[in-house]
């Protein structure tokens, strides 16, 4: 398997955590999205992932895009240990949480979205800033609710061990506090956090660990 990602990318940063977390070894091909304009809009790369963006997981010529649908497929393949709860209704309350962070939080804070308000729509660092700040304060505000509220949350997101509601989290949380967003009014998020934090599955997956980090 070759992953094709930034370190920085907080979707790329999801897929890396589930592969750790399932122990499978994969070629990181890092994709620098900055560099020279953003070496994801070359005609290679774009062969693979006709949208220009990260990651693209490729596995025996074939290449899968979008993170949850790349981590659903690790789950379908390799279902040991397992990153979705037995419990149809828990099961569920993990794909609604992972989805509030892919859908609604994480496409507004997307780069090539931040990069179009100061470019093409000529909006000042401060209001990027703003835009950014209430968007994904919106959609902390509604997961601290929900979490807060879950009856089936352990340690992590939805019960005792982690599912892919924390392999969204995690990211998002990083990225927050990338662009300076106060995390305080989220304790429940930030106890998720931390218990991730203590696993090496996604140390290992953190962006710093990466070898293109910078």
């Amino acid at each position: 398997m070759r992953l094709c990602g930034y370190w920085r990318s907080t979707a790329a940063y999801r897929v890396r955590i589930a592969l750790a977390l399932k122990g499978l070894a994969f070629d990181a091909v890092p994709v620098h999205l900055v560099r020279d304009g953003g070496e994801q809009h070359s005609d290679s790369y774009r062969a693979l992932n006709p949208l220009a963006l990260v990651p693209t997981l490729v596995v025996d010529g074939k290449a899968l895009t979008q993170s949850l649908a790349i981590v659903e497929w690790l789950e379908e393949t390799h279902p040991s240990p397992p990153l979705l709860p037995d419990d149809a209704w828990a099961r569920a309350r993990a794909r609604e949480i992972a989805l509030l962070v892919a859908c609604d939080i994480h496409p507004l804070n997307n780069l090539r979205v931040l990069n179009h308000l100061t470019g093409r729509l000529g909006v000042d660092e401060a209001a990027k800033l703003a835009w950014y700040h209430h968007w994904v304060e919106t959609g902390l505000r509604a997961l601290e609710t929900l979490l807060a509220q879950e009856e089936h949350r352990g340690p992590y997101c939805v019960g005792d061990t982690p599912t892919l509601a924390d392999i969204c989290l995690v990211p998002q949380l990083f990225n927050a506090r990338r662009f300076g967003v106060d995390l305080a009014a989220f304790p429940t998020l930030l106890a998720v956090d931390a218990a991730c934090a203590g696993l090496e599955a996604f140390r290992r997956a953190a962006p710093a660990a990466q070898a293109d980090a910078e």
